[in-house]
């Protein structure tokens, strides 16, 4: 029904978007980008997006996996044009209503390691172990061969097992090659 309705450009059809997907899009990009506000921009803009083009997906199932690449690029388009900016944060943000203290350290650390990565490794990660798409389907929604994303998901996981393995001595810089 809500691809029908995307195809008729009914408002409607924006209010399905959001309850259906909103939450999976606003973490998505918010694990991308790490900025509440930023994130609850991509999901707009996704939406608005999805009103103007989603009537040339034919097939309901796709849905899903478009929404994420759609939201995907917005927040790595966002993440670009910020690059330069130096951001200060005076407060730690958390993932969910509660305080940090209730968070797992090992969650913490994963979090901490998974920001300091590249934003297309980060996105990678992001749509491979979030998000729940198939090496195929997160190389489509980034314009990558799978082989690459396959490159830049195991760079990532060495990294983040380092980190895990040593967190004071390891370097995130640093990317080990087989």
């Amino acid at each position: 029904m809500t691809v029908e309705a995307l195809r008729r450009r009914r408002p409607e059809s924006l209010a399905d978007l959001l309850d259906s997907y909103g939450r999976e899009l606003q973490a998505l990009a918010y694990l991308i980008l790490r900025d509440r506000a930023e994130a609850e921009d991509v999901v707009i803009e996704t939406l608005l997006t999805a009103f103007e083009r989603g009537g040339d997906i034919r097939d309901e199932r796709a849905l899903r996996a478009w929404l994420l690449r759609v939201a995907t690029n917005h927040a790595l388009g966002r993440r670009r044009k910020t690059a330069r900016l130096v951001r200060l944060d005076l407060a730690p943000e958390t993932t969910g209503g509660g305080d940090l203290a209730a968070d797992s350290s090992t969650r913490v650390m994963v979090l901490d390691v998974v920001d300091r990565l590249p934003a297309q490794m980060r996105a990678a990660i992001v749509l491979r172990y979030y998000a729940d798409l198939s090496v195929e389907e997160v190389a489509a929604a980034l314009g990558k061969s799978p082989n690459t994303i396959k490159a830049q998901l195991q760079t990532a996981l060495d990294r983040l097992r380092a980190h895990l393995a040593d967190p004071v001595g390891s370097s995130l810089g640093e990317a080990r090659h087989a």
